[in-house]
């Protein structure tokens, strides 16, 4: 075995475990609830208006 082949592989194991320390196990959390300074809870924001994007052809 070469010292290209063990530095290749050593680097694709290297890639992989850090590719599968990505992240948290379990479910999704939701956000925490907006409340005012005064404890009382927000009103929700209405949401804008969706405007296109110059990419969004390669996803639809």
């Amino acid at each position: 075995m070469t010292a290209r082949t063990v530095l290749t592989r050593t680097a694709l194991a290297a890639l992989l475990l850090a590719l599968a320390a990505c992240g948290r196990a379990g479910p999704l959390e939701p956000p925490p609830a907006r409340t005012a300074p005064d404890g009382t809870p927000e009103q929700a924001q209405p949401e804008e208006a969706d405007r296109p994007f110059i990419l969004d052809g390669l996803i639809q």
